[in-house]
């Protein structure tokens, strides 16, 4: 039985379904789940991301944090923490960019937080020189300092789209139903929704508001733990603040595809809006920087002077490579300003490098 005939019988038995709840199982079947079943990173997958592109991301992310934790004393033991870390390249980055770092590596206590057994695996070759741990969710973290990082991590968590209805305070809920054994889209009742009242002032009827319950907890422990022990987090993902419209989007062959077309065979992502992220943030007595493009974030950390240094020893195809990554992690028509970054950090200490409170 593919995914597809599952989710049918699915909804034939229980009704129509949430985007969230088909979003889930699309991305986290236990068998037929997208992230669950493959390594979708790279040419031979559905997207690339950052760290693939170039080894320069993942060196300054790495030398913002640890110029954060030298900041804050160079606590030991720390928490060196990935969400979502794909195949390791990024923590990879950071571990090899840091090891000049007196004391860094000797503080830290490496956790990459991944749902993906195949993905696990590739993390291990990858960081083999390492000692890595594994975790099922950020509750695993240790009551201890942590740095973390979550780049494209946000944008694959479940959202919910709602449709506001009339005039009045009524939001109906976007749901994925069927017809004949096709996948569709459909609209539950109208009624009040609690979480979108703070809503009701900026939209009119006919607009979407999409609400992601899932990133509250993790950015509720992880700003907790910041708080209460020191150390600094990394969001990086596209999005923006206060978001407004359909932004579910589906990736295969590097292409957009129908997110119902082919469940568990896409990449499923909606825009990370960064505004809850904050409130839950500054609700747990840490504070957050303004929310930074990727490209101003990046230059300010000198990502041009590592170029320029790389490409003294490169030529040809290698450094129109280079340059060619340059351009798409900071140009704003490609990555630079899609992409954002807000950085969370103890009310007692200085931001991180390359972003403003």
């Amino acid at each position: 039985m593919s995914l597809k005939d599952h989710l049918v019988a699915r909804i034939r038995q229980d009704g129509p379904m949430s985007v969230a709840d088909y979003m889930a199982e699309c991305l986290l079947h236990p068998t037929r789940g997208y992230y669950t079943t493959r390594d979708p990173l790279g040419a031979a997958g559905d997207f690339t991301t950052a760290p693939e592109i170039s080894q320069m991301f993942g060196e300054l992310i790495g030398l913002c944090l640890a110029q954060s934790w030298m900041n804050q004393g160079r606590p030991a033991p720390f928490t060196l923490c990935e969400l979502g870390p794909g195949r390791g390249t990024l923590m990879g980055d950071i571990l090899r960019a840091t090891r000049a770092v007196a004391g860094f590596h000797d503080a830290a206590r490496i956790v990459l937080v991944e749902a993906s057994p195949v993905l696990k695996q590739v993390q291990a070759d990858t960081l083999r020189d390492y000692t890595p741990n594994w975790a099922d969710s950020v509750a695993e973290l240790p009551d201890q300092p942590l740095l973390l990082v979550a780049n494209e991590f946000f944008d694959a968590l479940p959202v919910r789209q709602f449709l506001r209805d009339g005039d009045g305070d009524g939001w109906s809920e976007r749901l994925v139903g069927e017809r004949d054994g096709e996948l569709l889209i459909g609209r539950g009742p109208n009624g009040p929704q609690v979480a979108l009242t703070d809503r009701l002032s900026d939209t009119k009827d006919g607009d979407l508001v999409e609400l992601c319950a899932a990133a509250i907890p993790i950015l509720t422990v992880i700003a907790g733990r910041i708080a209460s022990h020191g150390g600094a987090a990394l969001i990086v993902d596209y999005g923006d603040w206060h978001s407004l419209g359909d932004t579910l989007q589906a990736l295969q062959n590097h292409e957009h595809a129908d997110p119902l077309a082919a469940p568990g065979q896409a990449d499923l992502t909606a825009h990370v809006d960064f505004e809850p992220l904050a409130i839950a943030t500054r609700a747990c007595g840490c504070r957050h920087t303004r929310l930074t493009p990727q490209g101003v974030f990046l230059e300010r950390l000198g990502i041009t002077a590592r170029a320029q240094a790389l490409s003294r020893t490169l030529s040809g195809s290698e450094l129109d490579a280079l340059i060619a990554a340059h351009r798409r992690l900071t140009h704003p028509d490609e990555m630079g300003n899609l992409f954002k970054v807000m950085g969370l950090y103890p009310a007692y200490a200085a931001p991180p490098p390359g972003l403003e409170p």
